[in-house]
């Protein structure tokens, strides 16, 4: 989970964001909307909790690798470790 506070920041207000797409999507499905439209706002939410979830993955890789730097791993193999790792995982997300 980010912790500093610009991170928890930037978390909260893409939250906020998924509330609010969340929230029209209930709305449009109360109003009857046809389906072409929901699946449009359901892709939408979907590809920003995606976003958010590839965040807080990467947030805990780098929080994971620098327990690893502790024990004598160079801090740029990490960095490279983990932009490896997140070319990997980042297709899966979406």
């Amino acid at each position: 989970m980010p912790h500093t506070p610009e991170e928890k920041k930037r978390a909260v207000t893409r939250l906020r964001r998924i509330r609010g797409q969340a929230d029209a999507l209930i709305g449009a499905v109360e109003r009857g909307e046809e389906c072409g439209a929901l699946l449009q706002q359901l892709a939408a939410l979907r590809g920003a909790a995606t976003g958010l979830m590839a965040e807080v993955l990467e947030s805990h890789l780098r929080e994971t690798m620098q327990a690893g730097a502790a024990t004598g791993i160079a801090e740029d193999a990490n960095e490279d470790e983990i932009a490896a790792i997140m070319r990997v995982i980042r297709p899966y997300l979406k």
